[in-house]
């Protein structure tokens, strides 16, 4: 991390708000040194660092009394920033226990967030934010992207790539409402914490599980299949990954233009 910081500083690779983006370096270090281009220096042993990590069992996280009944029977619903470490290792264990793709820390720029029932003081659900697929098709296209306004532009689109309602909950209209609440509460987040200001979401859908209701029930706009590549392809590869729906929702009015042209 030492020299990923010292290489940031060197090419003045830094995110909007100033911090250098020496997560993002030691990971494409790494890939060099993968290539066989150099041989970085021994890593010191430390605790699990990168995509996966231990998943814990906790009192906490274990199924609760299972409840039903309606949106106003939880109001309000509130969302929590993840912060703390006690609430960092909450959200691993939820998500790593209950979502079908498990926990996996984020590439780059991301927030996450505990889903509160304010009169139950219970948790919910969890929702994840991180850095956008590199290139989708069906996304660049309706934008109207070329590959420099995408490298431009692509900071200001981030991904939802995780979304989790807990299977004990069953709430009618929970998770639409949930993913209104992030629509609003995004962008000013985001904004303190990197110095972006975020114009549209996207997420992907596996069709072979999900249809995407709760997603459509929150005005997101469905743009089609992605190729079966892994998110992060940049070569074109492809590496088994099934297709999956691309559904988008624009922040702000007129968000496909600015992206087009700013």
């Amino acid at each position: 991390m030492e020299l990923a910081r010292t290489v940031c500083e060197l090419l003045d690779w830094k995110r909007p708000n100033g911090s250098l983006k020496a997560r993002e370096c030691r990971e494409f270090l790494e890939r060099l040194e993968n290539g066989g281009h150099f041989e970085l220096p021994k890593k010191r042993p430390s605790k699990p660092v990168g995509t996966r990590t231990r998943i814990p069992h906790t009192e906490r996280g274990d199924p609760a009394e299972a409840f039903e009944g309606e949106l106003g029977d939880i109001q309000p619903v509130v969302l929590e920033l993840v912060g703390t470490a006690e609430q960092r290792l909450l959200f691993r264990e939820l998500v790593g226990r209950y979502h079908y793709l498990g926990h996996a820390v984020p590439f780059g720029a991301h927030l996450r967030y505990l889903v509160l029932a304010s009169t139950r003081s219970q948790v919910v659900g969890c929702v994840q934010l991180s850095s956008p697929a590199w290139r989708m098709a069906a996304r660049d296209g309706w934008i109207g992207w070329d590959d420099a306004t995408r490298r431009r532009n692509l900071q200001r689109v981030v991904n939802n790539s995780r979304f989790l309602i807990l299977p004990w909950v069953r709430v009618r209209n929970l998770a639409s409402r949930v993913l209104s609440l992030v629509a609003r509460q995004l962008r000013g987040d985001w904004h303190r914490r990197y110095g972006v200001d975020p114009l549209l979401l996207e997420t992907l859908v596996d069709q072979r599980r999900y249809r995407g209701t709760c997603y459509r029930a929150a005005n997101w706009i469905e743009l089609g299949v992605t190729a079966g590549r892994g998110r992060m392809d940049r070569e074109h590869r492809r590496h088994g990954a099934c297709s999956k729906t691309v559904l988008v929702l624009p922040l702000v009015k007129e968000a496909r233009r600015v992206l087009r042209e700013s």
